[in-house]
């Protein structure tokens, strides 16, 4: 039975707060790539990471968004422990790598955006990109580009901003989902209406 509490029902952002919902698919640490079916309601094994590679943090989607893709928009989240499939957590984008993507002689954008879990008792260290080492911003990107590499596909970084750029692709992500969805409104998303920014 279907029910208003599965992902593909949440709201891109909390009422309150204004900060940004997440569903985990793919916990940090993990070679399964987990992908939320939505037809099903129900989580598939989408691959296995070639041997080696491991998501050095957990990986999920921002419900009622839409990429390029036509999937959801993705988040890698910074965090120190690992969650588990179908965890809800609120987070607070940080940032975004640009990047480009060639498949079967095609490139697309595959911008990977970073967001840091908040709670009411767990603020996020990292509040932009700037808040985290170069080096670990370049393993993160190295993560992208190997086993993207390993699978047949070429990852290039070509930007890295901050949370304005995320925001923005966030409200793209909102539009897209809007527009597929027959037009349905859905609130933008403004500055005023988190007060920590």
């Amino acid at each position: 039975m279907r029910t208003a509490h599965e992902p593909e029902h949440l709201s891109a952002r909390e009422p309150d707060s204004g900060l940004v919902r997440v569903v985990v698919d793919t916990p940090k640490g993990s070679r399964n790539k987990y992908k939320y079916d939505e037809t099903l309601g129900l989580y598939r094994l989408s691959k296995v990471l070639p041997l080696g590679s491991a998501f050095p943090y957990d990986f999920g989607f921002i419900p009622s968004t839409r990429a390029e893709d036509g999937d959801p928009l993705d988040v890698l989240l910074l965090g120190e422990e690992a969650l588990f499939p179908g965890c809800l957590v609120t987070v607070r984008l940080v940032g975004v790598i640009q990047a480009e993507q060639t498949e079967h002689g095609k490139t697309f954008r595959n911008d990977r955006i970073l967001g840091a879990i908040e709670t009411p008792v767990n603020q996020p260290v990292i509040q932009t990109l700037e808040d985290l080492r170069t080096e670990r911003l370049d393993e993160i990107e190295y993560f992208f580009m190997a086993y993207n590499h390993l699978e047949g596909r070429h990852f290039t970084p070509i930007g890295r901003h901050g949370p304005a750029m995320a925001e923005q692709l966030l409200a793209d992500g909102i539009r897209q989902f809007s527009n597929a969805k027959g037009g349905r409104h859905v609130e933008p998303y403004t500055a005023e209406q988190d007060h920590r920014q």
